[in-house]
């Protein structure tokens, strides 16, 4: 048997210069976005990725510092790998929740198995995404767990540090509504309205939309956090949070796209941050539409895309264009020799003339706001499309389409949940992942082959001889265009200093001890 990790002591990550506590009272942040509850089980979005990682913590914890995995103890002290497709997880003593009550095996259990085995349909599809290959976890005593897989699991640690496996409460949580001895549906609903952790910060507050209220949590097992109170307050409007940041109303704003970044940095008082993404901009095709069966068609859309015109014109130059659906952080996965996505529009024309297009419009859906630069991308593939002969019509909606029959092409993210292809390509393409269940991707039986060698193979040269395969079908018969990894950038006072850290999934707001300081 192998020891996957040793006990040794939690460390902040020394990545900014020590916090005068004195000086750091409250923090006030301006964000795009915000979403209507706080559940980190139930959760996967871009809005909420931003909001958990002050409130909650996993059993195994990541040095967010560097891209690549390096596992470190979390609420778990050490693990083990027993047999093939079992690991016991020694847990942390004298760790509390923020309502007061001492953390307990009990609630380490209950935190994973209300997600694989359940009847909450937001937790199934949570399951079904990340946490399929778990079959049961079980309390060994009082300071161990064991987690047992159906499979042998080349991704344990990573499981263990996605935020849906974050651990709460169970006493709390099931005696929220109805009965008061078993979980049920209300409790989560009730959960994610009045969330409790064991991070360095409670959430004091939280008005869904519109405002969350953390306050230091001073029974914290780890290190002091540094401010007294933060406030995320939604500003959805770009210029309004500019203003807020230049009157001094908030310390930090998000989503500050790269055409306003010399209107911040302009300023003697403020400053910007930025960092490439771990996500991706994509175009999604319906491969169901009738219109849109035809893979040359879905083809030559790809083919007509300048992605680099598009970085150049949109994020400066600052955004990362891939050859294939791939990350740094993915480590030995990293394969940008793979050669998926590519422009060529000469080619695009003549798969239209193949296919006997006959100008029949595209109806491409896009919010105005979600996506930092999601609209304009949108009016300039409009314009390549155009080029080509093909007739666009842009649907501005808000409201998520991906699942309308009647939708033929949308703008998407596909973010990175975890450092390894099945953490962000496997998440929205694996063959029961959301564009299969949603219904716009139907892969075949070979698909679903390829997927299961690279899924859950244990040597690595198979899981990447699996992976290159799969891009081959992608680029063959396209359900997606990765467009870029775009540059996120922030604004804040010169006054703090704070980055995001490339470890983290995307846009997590870190202000745990070691992460962010008054400038010295």
């Amino acid at each position: 048997m192998r020891t996957l990790r040793t006990t040794s002591p939690l460390l902040a990550a020394a990545v900014l210069v020590p916090l005068a506590t004195a000086q750091a009272q409250e923090l006030k942040v301006g964000v795009q976005n915000m979403a209507p509850y706080i559940d980190p089980g139930r959760d996967h979005s871009n809005v909420g990725s931003q909001q958990y990682y002050n409130a909650f913590d996993t059993l195994i914890e990541k040095d967010h510092a560097r891209a690549e995995s390096v596992w470190k103890p979390g609420l778990a002290t050490s693990w083990t790998q027993t047999s093939p497709t079992s690991f016991e997880l020694k847990l942390r003593k004298n760790v509390k929740f923020h309502n007061g009550a001492a953390m307990t095996a009990d609630d380490v259990v209950f935190s994973i198995q209300r997600i694989i085995d359940t009847d909450f349909a937001p937790y199934l599809i949570r399951k079904r995404d990340f946490l399929p290959n778990i079959q049961k976890v079980e309390k060994a005593d009082e300071d161990t767990i064991r987690v047992t897989t159906y499979k042998p699991e080349p991704l344990f640690e990573t499981l263990m540090n996605v935020q849906q496996a974050m651990i709460v409460p169970r006493a709390y949580m099931v005696a929220l509504t109805g009965d008061k001895e078993r979980a049920e549906a209300g409790d989560y609903e009730a959960f994610g309205l009045k969330p409790v952790g064991t991070g360095p910060y409670k959430i004091a507050e939280f008005v869904p939309n519109q405002r969350i209220v953390y306050e230091r949590f001073d029974d914290f097992w780890g290190e002091k956090a540094p401010y007294k109170r933060i406030t995320l307050q939604h500003i959805p409007e770009l210029s309004a949070r500019i203003t807020a940041l230049k009157n001094g109303e908030v310390d930090i704003i998000t989503n500050v796209p790269p055409d306003q970044l010399k209107t911040i940095d302009g300023d003697a008082k403020l400053k910007t941050e930025g960092m490439v993404t771990p996500l991706f901009h994509v175009v999604i095709f319906n491969t169901q539409h009738p219109k849109m069966q035809d893979k040359r068609i879905r083809q030559a859309l790809s083919l007509a895309i300048d992605r680099k015109t598009l970085n150049e014109a949109l994020w400066l130059g600052k955004a990362v264009v891939p050859s294939t659906h791939t990350y740094p952080q993915y480590g030995p996965l990293y394969m940008p020799e793979l050669k998926t996505f590519e422009y060529d529009p000469g080619k695009a024309k003549q798969l239209l003339k193949e296919a006997g297009y006959d100008g029949f419009p595209i109806r491409f859906d896009t919010s105005a706001t979600y996506y930092t630069n999601g609209l304009l991308a949108a009016q300039a593939i409009q314009e390549m499309w155009a080029s080509i002969g093909v007739k666009t019509r842009l649907n501005v909606d808000d409201k998520w389409t991906g699942g309308d029959p009647t939708m033929m092409v949308r703008n998407w993210s596909n973010p990175m949940y975890f450092p390894d292809p099945a953490g962000s390509f496997g998440t929205m393409w694996a063959p029961n992942a959301a564009s299969n269940t949603e219904g716009r991707f139907k892969p075949d039986a070979s698909y679903a082959d390829m997927w299961e060698r690279f899924r859950f193979s244990t040597d690595l040269s198979a899981r990447k001889k699996a992976f290159a395969e799969l891009m081959e079908y992608i680029k063959n018969d396209p359900p997606v265009l990765v467009l870029y990894q775009p540059f996120e950038s922030y604004g804040l006072r010169k006054s703090i200093n704070w980055k995001p850290l490339p470890g983290h999934i995307p846009y997590v707001l870190d202000f745990r001890a070691g992460r962010i300081a008054p400038a010295s």
